[in-house]
């Protein structure tokens, strides 16, 4: 295995001493422009790359980003905010940032966790997950300016113009019009919404895409629940025979609308999901991918920018969010 390349060779190759190359790595500004492009030239041809470590030591920082790692519940839908952690975290380490995961199970143990990590200076920044109306955690980071992101908008009056905070998040209406837009062309325009009840911002956003999309159709309501989404359908089936496609605020959802259907005999329903998880594509469920890699990303560039250092960012108009567009897949 080739050794890698050390400060000694870059100076080497360059002509020029290792404090001078260390200081190009760590106080550019210092070295005069004809010698760091020198430097900066050597550095690229021997693929040098500083030691992280090394470099974090100096900084006096912990390059770590903290991230709320949920209770196993079960279910369906957990698998997105897996892949999201996946991926912030193959992406962070591609920064030269790691991940640390910290468990708690209400917003309270959460920001105790935080305070214990603020404190001990374990993380340099922090990615809050399942944001809600009144959530206390964003509150309690913008206080002690520690440099945050949110997966999922801050829920206030006005998230783009006036947000309260930085923040990415799936464009769920988008979504949803775009499932309810493939319901109608299967069906006769009758299309129905099972979702969860009032006030779940996330919720409320899918629904926003039917009712925007939709021209005629019930919505029905139910909790994250299988069989209590089976015998809501089936109960309103039995009220509204007429409807031809139903569209569902999660994959749990649209399985039990999937059983309802299909005990109904009524093949001629198209239900469509959210989610795209496993067991959605198992059952043959076209379902709104949420692209949780493109998340991370979105999160990332919002916390770093196109740096290496994480640090407080104003929540400005314009560059204060990411909203990833999500994807039908239509089975």
């Amino acid at each position: 295995m080739a050794k890698a390349p050390t400060v000694d060779d870059v100076a080497r190759v360059a002509g020029v001493s290792r404090q001078t190359v260390s200081n190009v790595v760590n106080t550019p500004d210092i070295v005069r422009e004809t010698t760091r492009h020198r430097v900066e030239a050597a550095i690229a041809e021997l693929g040098y790359r500083p030691h992280a470590a090394a470099r974090r030591l100096r900084m006096r920082r912990s390059s770590t980003i903290g991230i709320h790692l949920d209770p196993y519940a079960g279910g369906i839908s957990g698998v997105v905010l897996d892949r999201f952690v996946h991926a912030l975290t193959e992406r962070a380490g591609e920064r030269d940032m790691r991940v640390l995961l910290y468990a708690a199970r209400t917003p309270e143990e959460e920001i105790a966790r935080l305070g214990d990590l603020l404190e001990g200076g374990e993380v340099d920044a922090v990615v809050v997950t399942g944001t809600f109306h009144g959530d206390p955690r964003t509150g309690w980071l913008t206080t002690r300016n520690l440099p945050f992101v949110s997966f999922g908008r801050p829920w206030g009056e006005d998230d783009v113009e006036a947000p309260a905070h930085l923040w990415v998040d799936v464009d769920g209406a988008a979504g949803t019009r775009a499932a309810t837009a493939h319901a109608l062309v299967h069906g006769s325009g009758h299309v129905a919404f099972l979702g969860w009840p009032a006030g779940s911002g996330t919720g409320d956003e899918r629904e926003r895409g039917w009712r925007e999309t939709a021209s005629t159709g019930p919505r029905w309501v139910v909790e994250e629940n299988v069989s209590a989404a089976r015998d809501v359908v089936a109960a309103g089936l039995a009220a509204d025979p007429g409807v031809t496609g139903i569209v569902c605020a999660s994959d749990s959802l649209a399985i039990g609308a999937h059983l309802a259907t299909s005990l109904a005999g009524r093949a001629d329903i198209t239900v469509v999901g959210f989610d795209n998880t496993p067991a959605a594509e198992a059952l043959g469920l076209s379902s709104v991918e949420q692209l949780p890699e493109r998340v991370a990303s979105g999160a990332l560039d919002l916390l770093m920018g196109d740096g290496t250092v994480v640090a407080p960012r104003a929540a400005t108009a314009g560059t204060a969010h990411v909203l990833v567009e999500p994807r039908l897949v239509v089975r």
